[in-house]
């Protein structure tokens, strides 16, 4: 008797452990959909609650809780897509996805699934360039099903069969999806620039900020360059895009003059990719990522909406 407890005991604790597993890929998943960290948490929080809102009978009835958790996680986080163009709509300057400092747990694809996905290394997007600063930004200009169809075939590695049943669609229509979604991604984006090279530019481009050498920062932007702000009307931030290496160089300039020595700047990874964080007393006031090809930097994105920047000053 006490033996036969002991196992259902033991299998209850590995059923739970699985559970729980899954939250940093659920987390990973819900934020390359939301480009939220926050709102992933919530969608992530939603999912766990109607898990444990099922009897323990219908919990043993699902054949995979992976899958469940998938399911469920990616249909609040369409839910929240939905409405989100509309809150958008109201928010005070440019919308940024939220950046995200250096870590491993939240570059996760789903387990016992290769890394590769789709037979053609074309037809994918890969785990670190799916949470690069540019590819969240180019998933904003798509529709919510696109998003979905994209980041769990090319991201995650989940046959269109499943999909369909995740989104509602035929395979066929999740495939098209996922097409167009893919063209958008790769008009948008240039070549991937190597990471070590990129860091070197931002490295130089920090040099020239700090020295408030406008020369420099010119011949480490490219002339269509673009600068866009996030202060969500709670900071002091540009409401509108900065275009052109001229009137980014000096708007920077501009900044480190009336900093005056109060701000730091700091080298860092952001969301994968060499980036930028400006402190003001040890505590971080800005994140800035960077987008480069063609051995210049081409997009600039400004996070200094204070509820954006939670990760990094937390701890």
């Amino acid at each position: 008797m006490t033996d036969h407890a002991t196992s259902r005991h033991d299998e209850s604790d590995a059923g739970l452990d699985a559970i729980i597993s899954e939250r940093q890929r659920l987390i990973g998943l819900a934020y390359r959909l939301l480009g939220s960290l926050a709102e992933a948490e919530d969608a992530v929080q939603e999912t766990y609650t109607r898990w444990y809102a099922m009897s323990r009978q219908q919990q043993d009835a699902v054949d995979s809780p992976g899958a469940w958790l998938t399911t469920v996680a990616t249909r609040v986080c369409l839910d929240l897509l939905r409405s989100a163009r509309v809150r958008r709509e109201r928010y005070m300057g440019e919308w940024i996805p939220e950046p995200l400092p250096e870590r491993t747990d939240w570059i996760s694809g789903r387990p016992g699934v290769a890394a590769a996905g789709p037979a053609d290394p074309a037809d994918r997007v890969t785990l670190d360039e799916s949470v690069s600063m540019a590819f969240l930004v180019a998933l904003e200009s798509m529709t919510p099903a696109q998003r979905v169809a994209l980041i769990l075939h090319d991201v995650f590695g989940y046959p269109f069969a499943e999909i369909a049943g995740i989104t509602g669609r035929t395979p066929a229509a999740c495939r098209e999806l996922a097409s167009s979604a893919r063209r958008r991604v790769r008009a948008s984006l240039p070549r991937a620039t190597p990471a070590a090279h990129q860091a070197v530019l931002v490295r130089e481009f920090k040099r020239a900020w700090d020295a408030q050498d406008i020369d420099a920062l010119l011949s480490l932007l490219a002339p269509g360059a673009t600068l866009t702000a996030d202060g969500g009307g709670v900071v002091a931030a540009a409401l509108h895009p900065i275009e052109g290496s001229e009137g980014i160089a000096r708007y920077l300039t501009d900044l480190a003059v009336r900093a005056a020595g109060a701000l730091t700047v700091l080298e860092r990874t952001v969301n994968g990719r060499a980036g930028l964080v400006i402190e003001h007393e040890g505590v971080a006031v800005a994140v800035y990522a960077f987008d480069v090809a063609d051995d210049r930097i081409t997009h600039i994105w400004a996070v200094r909406n204070p509820a954006k920047l939670r990760p990094w000053t937390a701890g």
